[in-house]
């Protein structure tokens, strides 16, 4: 019978332990890259019918994240979006400000402060034949 010598055994941990970290190590590799990405977010919301939102009105849609306005002019939409890196900007008594970096928009969308240099983006409400409207993201 043959003995192991002290040097084989602490050889043979060693490859066996390496071996099993590789394993490992591939085996989270292959989950990580496999892993399912979120679906894309909706491009189109439907928001009701237009006498929800009434005249000289302002209303937030946090979900979206967007605000629909209603003034003389009709009906627009601002998207919520920081135009500086994405973040979702926050209601303020002069308008709007972003958490992330502090750019800060007047009640109309227009950048008043940067590091923003972009108002916020305005997008595209349509009314379908059944009377309720619909927002486009893109």
């Amino acid at each position: 019978m043959k003995t192991t010598s002290r040097r084989d055994f602490l050889k043979l941990t060693t490859h066996s332990l390496l071996v099993v970290a590789g394993l490992l190590g591939i085996g989270g590799l292959i989950r990580y890259l496999s892993y399912p990405s979120d679906p894309p977010p909706p491009g189109e919301f439907d928001l009701g019918p237009a006498s929800s939102y009434p005249a000289n009105s302002r209303t937030i849609l946090a979900y979206i994240p967007a605000m629909i306005i209603r003034d003389e002019n009709g009906l627009r939409a601002l998207s919520l979006t920081c135009s500086h890196l994405g973040c979702i900007v926050e209601q303020r008594s002069f308008g709007f400000e972003c958490p992330c970096h502090r750019s800060q928009y007047d009640s109309d969308g227009r950048v008043s402060r940067g590091p923003a240099t972009g108002d916020l983006r305005e997008l595209r409400i349509t009314e379908s034949q059944d009377g309720n409207l619909h927002l486009f993201m893109s």
